[in-house]
């Protein structure tokens, strides 16, 4: 099923939590809403799911105007945070709850609530914790029971608020792998909530980036990795070594120094290089278009960063560079650093 958010905005008091925001969600694709604290991604999920109305603008399900449904009729399944599962019920139970609270002519008999519920516990790997209580689950097992009661209804689309939030990352970690290749086996469309630039860069199939109750890019994860957008994105999203410069006539400067460094056409005035540093090098300080002194090195596992002070306009800056692990570096001494991958953007973008 289709998505689409057409002009959306809904504010709480003076605070605008989604500005003008429209987006596109193609069927049975997984899109990752990234993003801070308030930058709106949680309430365009809960308007979407209709646990929110917006003040202005538009929600379709296949073309079909879904503000005019009830939650019940949307047909969307959800998973939280924290898993929200009913302590008294045992597993298959609660898995069950969402066939076994229908009536009417939407009654579901007991076999095929039991085969359906038995198909989703096997789907997700738990169904030797069919007996099991809420109480007697990891954290990992708990949320697999919310996504198999999620999934139970034969939701059109599902929707997911940070649910590896409180999991440890060695967990959370195989649980998108396991949720990316179930998504891959189910007919459903999925938008995801995260503030985990790694989570969404491994499982979405998009990416939409938000910040201050707007969509700053849509892209696929290498493309909002590789090519962001705006200074935001660059920022947000990876690791990024920020440079101050200035663009003066269409050149890039360092202080008064002009720089061989294309200013990629960012109008005159204070701006930034940004750049990640493992596609920043180390070299003469004499012959790099930026210098500094090294304030300290350090070593975590595979990786080794360096602080380096460099002159900036309102006075120095300290930016951490990659170092190669063959790479004398001592503290106290100048280093050069030379950018090859870069974006430049003004200085208050």
């Amino acid at each position: 099923m289709t998505i689409d958010v057409v002009g959306v905005s809904k504010r709480f008091k003076s605070f605008t939590a989604l500005d003008n925001v429209s987006l596109h969600v193609r069927s049975g694709e997984l899109v990752a809403l990234l993003g801070p604290s308030g930058s709106g991604k949680t309430t365009l999920l809960r308007i979407i799911a209709g646990l929110d109305w917006p003040d202005a603008g538009e929600v379709r399900f296949d073309g079909e105007d879904a503000l005019e449904r009830t939650v019940r009729d949307r047909n969307v399944g959800f998973v939280f945070q924290h898993y929200a599962l009913f302590r008294h019920l045992n597993v298959f139970e609660n898995v069950a709850f969402g066939l076994r609270v229908r009536t009417g002519k939407d009654k579901v008999p007991d076999a095929t609530i039991r085969a359906k519920v038995e198909e989703l516990l096997h789907l997700v790997q738990i169904d030797w914790l069919a007996d099991r209580y809420p109480g007697q689950l990891s954290g990992g097992q708990r949320q697999r029971v919310a996504l198999a009661r999620a999934l139970a209804i034969s939701p059109r689309v599902l929707l997911l608020d940070e649910p590896f939030g409180a999991l440890d990352a060695k967990v959370r970690k195989e649980l998108r792998r396991w949720l990316r290749q179930l998504h891959e086996e189910l007919p459903v469309t999925s938008l995801l909530v995260t503030h985990d630039q790694e989570e969404a860069l491994e499982l979405a199939d998009r990416v939409v980036v938000m910040g201050h109750g707007r969509i700053e890019q849509v892209g696929t994860p290498s493309e909002v990795y590789d090519n962001p957008a705006t200074a935001f994105v660059h920022d947000f999203i990876g690791e990024t070594l920020a440079l101050p410069t200035d663009v003066r006539d269409g050149r890039l400067y360092a202080g008064d120094k002009p720089l061989a460094l294309d200013s990629q056409g960012v109008a005159d005035g204070p701006a930034r290089l940004l750049a990640r540093p493992h596609d920043v090098d180390l070299a003469d300080p004499d012959a790099a278009p930026f210098a500094g002194r090294v304030l300290a090195v350090r070593t975590f596992g595979p990786t080794r960063r360096a602080d380096i002070e460099i002159p900036g306009r309102n006075g120095p800056v300290v930016v951490e560079a990659a170092v190669p692990h063959q790479q004398d570096l001592p503290t106290g001494g100048l280093i050069g650093l030379v950018p090859r991958r870069y974006r430049v953007f003004n200085a208050n973008a």
